[in-house]
Order: C-alpha cells, then structure tokens, then sequence
C-alpha cells in the first residue's frame, strides 16, 4: 500500500522543476544596453510615465503588462540592489539584493498608475514573503519602486485599501521603496513568454494561468 503514496510526491518533484523560473536555459546570453522593443505603436499625443515593478518571475509580469493597452514597452531586469550590472546567476544567488523586475513605459492618457497597480496586484501574490510560487528567494520579493512622491501616495493608497478591504487572507507584504536602479537582463529573457512558450514548460504551466487570469479581470485593459 505504501507504493501509492509514491506517486504524489515524484508528480510534486517533477512539477517543481517544471515550474521554477530559477532553471538553465539553452538560449545564449548576451547583455546589451539597447531599450527593449514597444509593445505597442506610441501616439503622438501620448504622455508617458515610468514605473518599476517586481512581482515575482519577471517573465510572468513582463508577459502580462503587455497585453495591458496604454502600455508602451515593457523590460525585464534587475531593480533595488546593490551591485551595478548583476547578471542572471547572480541575482538569483540572492547575494545582490536586486529583485527580478519589470519597468513599464506608459501612456498616461490611455492607463493611469492607478490601472497598472490594480493589475499588479490582481495577478501575482502580494502577501507571500520573498516567494510565488515555487519560486522562493528575496529575487522574487513583491516589490513597487517609485519614482516620485505621487506615485508613493498612490502605491501606499492601493495597498492600504486593499488590506483594509480584505481582499487578501494575510497582509501584503509588498515593499514600497524609492526607486534607485534598475538594469536591464539579459537578451534572452526579453520578450520571454513570446519566444518560449511552446518550448519551456514554465510558460505553459506557470505564465499561461497568468495571463487567463489577467484577460478574465480586465478584459476591457486588453490591447487590441
């Protein structure tokens, strides 16, 4: 009888290195200084703002924000650390302090910051320390670095309401700091779900319920 409890615990192992953003992958790496691609065509008109996110995998934040209209480009790095340009190996050794990020290049006009925090907190979980999912490490810290006191005041206001509304079973524990860095990673992990999801696993069993998830909630948010 003992044999049939095996089984649960190889199919947990299995699907946690499945699911671990922290996993080799065969893509070369190369660093580069250029600005990511926009997600999207920029309008004349547009006013733009910056804001600087970490929510975990920033493969899944990355994948999400654009799909988010108004957003104009979306980059992957490494933010709140202490050494300058860290490398891949190296932030999630934990030993830098970063936090895997993303920074978002907005138009005001068309997403407020106030949109963009809703859907950052819809989508990853906020009350869980240095941790989503099977990805564990300060490099996964919930974190909003901003760039101003308006965009303090309306993180602080978000997260407040939020734990006052109950909306969580535990108090968030997302830090709100002030902005000081932010480098960008390497090229492979640009555009990550779009050029891997029919290759890595994680996009399929982590990223995918992500993304359903965000495109449930806000359906009106959604790009064209």
């Amino acid at each position: 009888m003992r044999i049939k409890f095996i089984f649960p615990f190889i199919i947990i192992a299995v699907a946690s290195v499945l699911t671990s953003c922290a996993q080799k992958n065969n893509s070369s790496k190369t660093d580069s200084k250029t600005k990511s691609t926009p997600t999207t065509t920029m309008d004349a008109n547009a006013k733009l703002d910056t804001i600087t996110l970490a929510g975990g995998c920033f493969w899944c934040v990355e994948a999400i924000y654009q799909r988010l209209n108004g957003v104009i480009s979306v980059t992957s790095g490494y933010a709140g650390g202490r050494r300058p340009n860290p490398t891949y190996e190296q932030v999630s050794s934990g030993a830098t302090g970063h936090a895997e990020a993303v920074q978002i290049v907005y138009d005001t006009n068309v997403a407020s910051l106030s949109e963009i925090l809703q859907v950052f907190f819809k989508v990853h979980d906020p009350t869980t320390l240095n941790r989503q999912g099977a990805d564990e490490g300060t490099q996964y810290r919930s974190a909003i670095f901003y760039r101003n006191e308006e965009q303090k005041k309306t993180a602080e206001d978000i997260k407040a309401g939020l734990d006052k509304s109950g909306a969580f079973d535990a108090p968030i524990v997302t830090e709100i700091t002030a902005y000081t860095n932010f480098y960008k990673a390497e090229d492979y992990h640009q555009d990550y779900y779009n050029q891997n999801k029919n290759s890595n696993p994680y996009c399929r069993f982590v990223i995918v319920p992500k993304i359903e998830k965000f495109e449930a909630y806000f359906k009106d948010k959604l790009k064209k």
